[in-house]
């Protein structure tokens, strides 16, 4: 037999290791020995275990209630991606937020308390083409509401929700007093504290739909760490009876400046094989990256072109969705993917039914160095041999230029209380009453902190003393928390759609405010009813990232970015 073989040019198949494969990335259904003597007596049925099939789960009833229905959707169907998310959705700015998206064609999802409250206030919107209006009952304060199926196919968020403030001697059921911007003296919070809206509210909604919306930074799927290294195994030409063999280890100083993951094995053409590649075990529960872009490898090139294949088929053997790259020898590169320019691919050939990738769910990442492209054709970078590919990180990032997923209302003057030199007499009620309305400022700022420290690309809003004057007005943008004014609630809504589109406002708070005296009401022209220019505005602000007009160290830090001033108080 071995004479036999020699003639052939070919080695003998490593059985073992092939059971070893199988073993590292399946469940078996008993010990690797029994698995391996039903290898050998029955080869076929042994695998046939770990293939797809066609089983199907049985879906939940959705929370999400469709209140205007896309125009020409079948049975009240709903668009499920790409949905903006608009909490306080019936309140003075965020019913308006909801009709501007809706007027934008936009999908919007209105998270509420009061279902009929807002089928009442919303439910007669128009809605342009492409646009829908679901709703989903829940409340920020409680975690216990917000389940995982509201959020499906969030992508953005206008965070419109605020504690409840009314005069003592109460309002009218429309909330008329407030939304005129009456002046009272003797306000009071009603039915919940700022610290459980403000910044605890926040925090929960947060938790639950970052990962929808993805992170400024990227989601990480793998870093130089051992125990992440222990998770992917080789999946090397032995299973097609070839003699290559790979494995990925942790290096402490493989990295540019520190640890890698090593992609390394000895690649061989013997047996008619000539692939070697390393695979993750699959992820618990599949990942949904829909909201990423596509995959970016930090890696140091070897010269040759490698393939990265993603799996959404929770089985051993499927569909995978491949896309080659090529390295520079030598060159420490970041490798950009793009979701949609993946192929579907079955064993090396191209499957050319329409099948496309679904990036809301993947279960596992592959990377590859082969001979072969796709469908015989040769990989025209290959060497046979032994490689390395030191890998620093493999992460999903975000389409370019990130624009803000998050927009947050809060509200000018909410670092003013408590401020060296302020004169609380001089400011607008809220600051001098913030103690008596249960800290209202300081869980604002609170909340704030949430949202800038969540990862996610956001924008925050502080408009100074809202009114139900039309828009239009001309205003002013600024930083470090020291205008006083007002602003419609008109000119705000319009606003927080726009952020959602200008990159310029990711990881930007700012105040606003118009320039029209308290003392004037604004009445636009003809000629001053036109569609504003928000870009031009946010342009021509200079605004910068980390600046919050915060107090550090008992020192105001005004228009500088927090990290800046903290070190200019050091150098002091």
């Amino acid at each position: 037999m071995a004479l036999f073989r020699q003639l052939l040019g070919r080695q003998p198949w490593d059985i073992g290791r092939f059971a070893r494969t199988v073993a590292f990335f399946n469940d078996l259904p008993g010990t690797p020995q029994q698995f391996l003597a039903a290898l050998l007596s029955a080869p076929g049925k042994a695998v046939a275990q770990f293939l797809p099939n066609n089983t199907t789960q049985q879906a939940n009833q959705s929370p999400v209630l469709t209140l205007l229905p896309a125009l020409g959707a079948l049975n009240g169907s709903a668009p499920s991606s790409n949905v903006v998310l608009v909490t306080g959705g019936t309140g003075g700015v965020g019913k308006r937020v909801v009709q501007r998206l809706l007027a934008r064609g936009r999908v919007v999802r209105a998270l509420v308390r009061d279902v009929p409250k807002a089928k009442q206030l919303l439910g007669n919107l128009a809605v342009a083409p492409g646009g829908c209006l679901q709703l989903v009952a829940a409340d920020i304060t409680q975690r216990a509401t917000l389940t995982p199926d509201m959020f499906e196919g969030v992508r953005a968020v206008v965070s419109c929700t605020a504690v409840k403030v009314q005069p003592k001697e109460g309002d009218t059921p429309d909330r008329a007093k407030y939304y005129q911007g009456i002046k009272f003296n003797d306000p009071e919070i009603v039915e919940n504290t700022p610290e459980a809206v403000e910044y605890k509210g926040l925090s929960n909604l947060l938790e639950v739909v970052a990962d929808n919306l993805g992170y400024e930074q990227g989601k990480v799927l793998m870093s130089p760490d051992a125990s992440l290294a222990a998770r992917w195994g080789a999946l090397d030409d032995v299973v097609m009876g070839g003699v290559s063999e790979s494995s990925i280890v942790f290096s402490a100083n493989a990295g540019e400046s520190g640890p890698a993951l090593l992609f390394r094995g000895m690649v061989s053409t013997d047996n008619s094989g000539g692939f070697i590649s390393v695979r993750c075990k699959n992820f618990e529960p599949s990942l949904d990256l829909s909201a990423y872009e596509g995959i970016c490898l930090r890696v140091k090139g070897t010269g040759m072109r490698y393939k990265l294949i993603i799996r959404t088929d929770t089985r051993w053997d499927g569909i995978g969705y491949c896309r080659s790259f090529d390295t520079k020898a030598g060159e420490w590169q970041d490798i950009y993917l793009p979701f949609d320019e993946f192929i579907p691919v079955f064993r090396a050939k191209t499957v050319r039914d329409g099948t496309q990738l679904d990036a809301s769910s993947i279960a596992s990442l592959q990377l590859m160095l082969s001979k072969f492209e796709y469908d015989g054709d040769l990989n025209p970078a290959f060497k046979a041999g032994y490689m390395e590919l030191p890998i620093t990180s493999i992460k999903a990032y975000l389409q370019q230029p990130v624009t803000p997923r998050f927009v947050h209302v809060s509200s000018a003057g909410v670092t003013r209380p408590n401020r060296p030199g302020i004169d609380v007499e001089q400011e607008p009620p809220a600051v001098k009453l913030n103690d008596a309305l249960g800290g209202l400022l300081t869980y604002k700022l609170a909340g704030e902190d949430v949202v800038r420290s969540s990862g996610v690309p956001a924008a925050i809003v502080r408009p100074c003393a809202l009114t139900e004057e039309p828009a239009g007005a001309p205003v002013q943008i600024d930083q470090g928390d020291t205008i006083k004014g007002k602003i419609s609630r008109e000119d705000v809504a319009e606003l927080c759609v726009s952020l959602l589109e200008q990159p310029v406002a990711t990881g930007v708070t700012f105040e606003i405010k118009s320039t029209i005296p308290f003392s004037q009401q604004w009445q636009p022209e003809a000629a001053q009813t036109g569609k504003r220019n928000w870009a031009a505005e946010l342009s021509s602000a200079n605004l910068h990232r980390g600046v919050t007009g915060r107090t550090i160290n008992g020192v105001y830090t005004g228009k500088e970015p927090e990290d800046v001033a903290l070190r200019q108080t050091a150098a002091v």
